[in-house]
């Protein structure tokens, strides 16, 4: 039987944290007795102690998921379009459907996989990213190129402390359900893990002083309106991130009554993401999506440079699938109000 190992090394803001609670961070779609399976069964470390779930880890552990090897999902994108390159930071175009690290479905799959195939340095270092997409999110990833810039590029992308002004300015394109009554707003409501949903992943929008509340914010501008041919209507939506919680977009629309385009969690029913992670996708949930994937694109983003402090901005175009997608609807004013 193969095996395929996934690496983990643990950073700094985790030390001293279980781990049983570490892992189920990083594999949010685990359930806790998956986890405490994974630790039991297939958890290795270089060291002479047995871990347990209790075990404190500390930064820079190195531990590896070995599990059998799975077939993986055929047809997944096999490049990554470069955006921006020098000798410290890469910036790729990450195409919808590619993980940008390995999960327990996707391992040789993956952005970071391709940055290792296709974009070592010369001294053979691989490009790692800075920050993370979804999935089915498309566009900008940034990556350093070496240690060094690595750790300034993720520092820049962590939330600010003592209310500071964030470093990065990332802004996304989402195409909506719906007819927004706004040309722009603030969205500016709470988000939580709080366990009350059939997904674990999905994030609710909580009080100011619930304990588990984070500050969210989203600044939406509205780009263009239209409607289908049946007259339901939609919007091309401008997302700037005022701070970067998981989910944050998404979940700010599905709340402000326009969720994302062929979003399978903040969508028509959260069911539908769980059958589609059992492959039970029904006709009727396709019809509902509309989409394959979300209708969410990482438009562009601005950040200091690792080495020289200078602010660079990096676009990417909407990709054909929604650029088809959003042409095939017609201008609303063409059909009236």
């Amino acid at each position: 039987m193969a095996f395929v190992e996934i690496p983990f090394t643990v950073e700094p803001n985790y030390a001293g944290w279980r781990l049983d609670r570490y892992l189920g961070e990083k594999l949010k779609r685990a359930s806790r007795t998956q986890v405490q399976r994974i630790i039991k069964e297939q958890l290795v470390q270089d060291g002479p102690h047995k871990l347990k779930p209790s075990t404190p880890v500390v930064a820079g552990m190195r531990l590896r998921i070995r599990r059998p090897e799975v077939t993986e999902p055929e047809g997944l994108p096999d490049r990554l379009e470069v955006l921006h390159d020098d000798p410290d930071v890469l910036v790729v175009d990450k195409p919808a459907g590619l993980p940008v690290h390995p999960t327990a479905r996707y391992f040789k799959g993956t952005a970071t996989t391709i940055l290792g195939r296709d974009h070592r340095s010369e001294d053979g270092v691989r490009p790692d990213p800075a920050h993370r997409l979804d999935r089915e999110t498309s566009g900008v990833l940034v990556c350093g190129r070496h240690r060094e810039a690595t750790r300034a590029l993720k520092l820049a992308f962590a939330p600010p402390k003592g209310g500071a002004g964030r470093l990065v300015e990332k802004t996304y394109l989402a195409i909506v359900h719906g007819d927004p009554a706004f040309e722009t707003t603030r969205l500016d409501r709470p988000l939580a893990l709080v366990g009350e949903h059939a997904v674990r992943i999905r994030m609710s929008i909580v009080a100011p002083d619930h304990k588990s509340a984070q500050p969210a914010a989203t600044r939406v501008r509205v780009v263009e309106r239209r409607r289908d041919a049946a007259g339901r209507p939609f919007a091309l939506l401008e997302c700037a991130l005022e701070t970067g919680r998981q989910h944050q977009i998404r979940a700010h629309l599905q709340a402000a009554g326009h969720p994302v385009v062929g979003d399978k969690i903040y969508g028509p029913d959260e069911a539908i993401f769980i059958r589609f992670t059992e492959g039970a996708l029904t006709p009727v949930d396709r019809e509902a999506l509309l989409l394959e994937r979300q209708a969410l694109h990482a438009a562009s983003i601005v950040f200091p440079h690792p080495a020289t402090g200078e602010r660079i901005r990096v676009e990417s175009p909407l990709p054909d699938d929604l650029r088809w997608f959003w042409d095939g609807l017609q201008v609303q004013g063409a059909l009236g109000p």
